[in-house]
């Protein structure tokens, strides 16, 4: 999709902003973020209506406490410059900072609809977003209706109408486009599916690289998980390429690191390969450790089909039965309702093992490895361990390639030695269209935009999915049917190239670093409106990331409330709950 302005908008005053975000820091803007003289209807700092725009910075006054306990955070301040201009500082250097810039966590919010609808939550299910299509309906429990938004910046919508529609079988997914009536696409076909498609003249199969993880984690907070021994028996004990054989389609391949390896993702398999198969070894740590076998422990997953997971229940089973035969360790399938289970894993609630995974969102090991291992990881495995952590903060810091390199061998290596996860598979994914259908994507990101799609001659571009959105503020969403909703409503300061992994602008003309690549300042998209009329401005972008960042602000409500990308890809919060 082209991303070039073709409209210019009304641009209300946003002097209110300030005032806003100042009663969610219980502070009054200081004179400094103020202009020091009003300038023209025309330049970059003035309202449609010729008042003196009034940028915001956060925090309002000094700078973020970079490398003070308990701050663990990489973020220094965000100041709106002027009306289109925002400016990043970091606390050290982040090589990776646009591709994070483009995800869609960091879709940009309106300031003030932030302010009527977070504390309510209602933006959970109402969402203002400046893309393409606007929501319509959500008819809870099986689809979603969109429509072209008609003062979009940029190129319209392909189709004036759109449909976002789920199940968590692949097969019935395949159904309902064999069809030819009920939907024009779908996501994640498993082996079978794809054989099929592959024989049917009315389909389209399109293949995507395989950039995720499926693993099995525990949380080392909760016994008999706290003992590495353990947790590397499990790592021994599995026959991790039997799986793979047996329930992933073409293209998948046996994890050798968490991260998959180059060319998908640089530096992502420094360091040693996996544990090998040793079901004897593997029983014997066990015994060492005095592990209870007279136990069943809980085997939990959810049962939404993901590019990592292609047949849930089948390979919760599989894994079951290899546990019990291999190591003699009994667990109990427990199928838990994916967001309760997302929640679950996030608040470091997981007292059994537990089948999960993970998409690329963007092609860097930052991605994969400081969002489950940082700094800023959470519970989900019981804490970070604070050597992978300072490795992983010397990779995502550092300009120079073979500084980077050496930081992956290192932190890989110790994320063997510690075993939080066993890395399963990268599973080989696709997605599969009615014939008819243009501009058919199977992005590597699974960042499929349905407005780029022109679905034959109908009007309305239905696509299915593995499961239903969790919600539709992805500020706080790590789900990846959930992020795809908001990626056909909200748009970040990037975007990824579409069917590709480039950021490419979107509602940022460009971001530039300075030389250390600390500091990165971006200039705005003039003329962008939200779906309720407001205008798009640095003000907008600033809180944004603020009420994100910030986990004491008003503002920071979430689904879950957990913001776990945040902390993820920037290591941390603002003023950070107490652990």
């Amino acid at each position: 999709m082209t991303r070039s302005s073709s409209l210019s908008r009304r641009l209300v005053a946003v002097v209110g902003i300030a005032a806003i975000v100042a009663a969610c820091t219980g502070s009054t803007p200081s004179a400094s973020t103020a202009p020091s003289s009003a300038p023209s209807a025309s330049e970059p700092g003035a309202s449609a209506s010729g008042g003196a725009f009034t940028g915001i910075s956060y925090p309002e006054t000094g700078d973020a406490p970079c490398g003070v306990a308990p701050y663990t955070g990489t973020m220094k301040k965000i100041t709106a410059v002027d009306r289109l201009t925002v400016e990043f500082q970091l606390c050290a250097s982040d090589v990776a900072f646009l591709p994070k810039a483009a995800f869609s966590t960091f879709g940009i919010q309106d300031s003030d609809y932030l302010a009527a609808h977070a504390k309510d939550k209602s933006y959970l299910t109402q969402p203002n977003g400046t893309g393409p299509y606007k929501l319509t309906q959500w008819d809870t429990g099986n689809r979603m209706d969109f429509e072209a938004n008609p003062n979009y910046w940029g190129d319209a919508a392909k189709a004036p109408k759109a449909e976002l529609r789920w199940s968590d079988t692949a097969a019935q997914r395949l159904v309902e486009l064999e069809s030819g009536t009920s939907i024009d696409g779908m996501d994640n076909p498993g082996r079978d599916e794809i054989a099929k498609i592959k024989t049917e003249s009315n389909l389209t199969f399109m293949p995507r690289p395989a950039m995720n993880t499926m693993y099995i984690g525990m949380n080392r907070a909760v016994k008999p998980w706290d003992d590495e021994n353990v947790r590397k028996a499990i790592a021994m004990g599995i026959d991790r390429k039997r799986i793979v054989d047996n329930f992933y389609p073409e293209g998948s391949e046996v994890a050798t690191h968490f991260t998959p390896c180059p060319p998908l993702v640089p530096f992502g398999c420094e360091g040693d390969s996996w544990y090998d198969f040793d079901a004897t070894a593997a029983k014997k740590l066990l015994t060492d450790a005095n592990f209870d076998f007279s136990k069943t422990y809980p085997l939990s997953f959810r049962a939404a089909v993901r590019p990592y997971n292609p047949d849930p229940p089948v390979i919760a089973t599989e894994i079951q039965q290899q546990l019990e035969a291999n190591l003699g360790i009994k667990t109990s399938i427990d199928l838990q309702e994916s967001g309760a289970f997302t929640k679950a894993v996030t608040a470091g609630e997981m007292t059994g093992l537990f089948i999960y995974g993970w998409g690329a969102d963007y092609p860097d090991a930052t991605n994969f490895l400081d969002f489950h291992f940082g700094s800023g990881s959470g519970k989900k495995f019981g804490g970070p361990f604070d050597d992978i952590a300072a490795a992983l903060t010397k990779g995502a810091t550092s300009p120079a390639d073979a500084d980077r390199q050496a930081a992956y061998k290192e932190a890989n290596d110790l994320i063997k030695q510690h075993v939080p996860v066993v890395p399963i598979v990268h599973g080989g994914t696709g997605t599969a269209y009615l014939a008819d259908v243009e501009g058919g994507q199977a992005s590597p990101l699974t960042t499929e935009i349905l407005a780029d799609m022109k679905p034959g001659t109908r009007d309305t571009m239905v696509f299915m999915q593995g499961a239903e959105p969790l919600s539709l503020y992805c500020g706080d969403e790590s789900d990846g049917e959930t992020l795809r909703a908001c990626e056909q409503l909200f748009e970040s300061l990037y975007a990824y190239e579409i069917n590709g992994t480039k950021p490419v602008p979107s509602l940022a003309t460009e971001c530039t670093p300075n030389d250390d690549q600390s500091t990165w300042t971006c200039k705005l998209r003039d003329g962008v409106t939200f779906h309720d009329g407001s205008t798009f401005d640095a003000n907008d972008v600033v809180t944004t990331y603020a009420v994100q960042w910030d986990a004491q602000n008003p503002l920071h409500v979430g689904n879950s409330g957990a913001f776990e990308y945040w902390g993820g890809l920037f290591g941390g919060f603002l003023n950070p709950p107490a652990s």
